[in-house]
């Protein structure tokens, strides 16, 4: 579960129709609901569930969430990526996560934020009120236990980050985000032969601890070494086993 924070502002969209056609009472047929908390919940309960959400989009470059706001929305995403960040005193940005379909983001522990998250690209997801979402998870046990699940599961990248940021050359840290990249998109049950990369090589850079130029410069290299191929808004695996092997350093 991701720390984040919400931006109630009178600019914030509006419920739309979810684009899976995900709505109440019908949170069986969502897509990612295999690889998100909810499922661990029985249809019968999933109809709980999709009574307490709202469905709502996201257009690109919205925020949907602001570091220090009051922690009273939590999203499950079902479409779209979202950029996790934190400001620093002085006006810096460090990207620490970008988020993906099947992705909680808002489950807080304090009464505000400490990240923001904005959408890349169209965004679409499904808003439940903290305290609802709360409630729900006390009378839910097992709910609860995958909600632990997640949290552990989302300290280990942390900490695998923080290996990347510290210990890991240029080369290295690329190759680790791309595969990263790859397996999760997997886990989605998509194909990884191409990635897409909505985020800009400046998002790449500030998540990775390295310059734009040393980001491009990596990209290129690899392209030349035919371990990847840059396509249009992406790169296809052309070595993903070379990948992996730079990757692991």
């Amino acid at each position: 579960m991701t720390v984040s924070g919400l931006a109630e502002q009178t600019s914030r969209p509006a419920a739309l129709a979810c684009p899976h056609g995900v709505h109440e009472g019908h949170c069986t047929t969502c897509p990612v609901r295999n690889v998100s908390v909810c499922a661990a919940l029985a249809s019968d309960e999933l109809a709980l569930l999709g009574s307490l959400s709202e469905d709502v989009t996201f257009a690109d470059k919205s925020t949907l969430l602001m570091q220090g706001d009051p922690a009273n929305a939590v999203y499950n995403l079902t479409e779209g990526m979202v950029r996790l960040y934190r400001l620093m005193p002085d006006g810096r940005r460090q990207i620490v996560g970008f988020l993906l379909p099947g992705d909680f983001v808002g489950l807080a522990l304090s009464q505000r934020y400490a990240f923001s998250a904005d959408a890349i690209g169209p965004v679409a997801a499904c808003r439940f009120t903290r305290a609802s979402f709360a409630s729900l998870v006390d009378t839910k046990p097992h709910l609860l236990r995958r909600l632990h699940e997640a949290a552990t599961h989302e300290l280990t990248q942390a900490q695998d980050h923080m290996v990347l940021l510290g210990r890991r050359n240029a080369e290295e840290k690329v190759a680790s985000f791309l595969i990263s990249l790859r397996d999760r998109v997997v886990r989605l049950g998509r194909s990884a032969i191409t990635l897409n990369l909505p985020m800009t090589r400046h998002d790449m850079a500030d998540y990775l601890g390295l310059t734009l130029e040393t980001v491009s410069r990596t990209i290129s290299k690899l392209a030349r070494d035919h371990v990847i191929l840059v396509v249009p808004d992406g790169i296809r695996l052309l070595n993903p086993a070379r990948l992996e092997q730079i990757g692991e350093g």
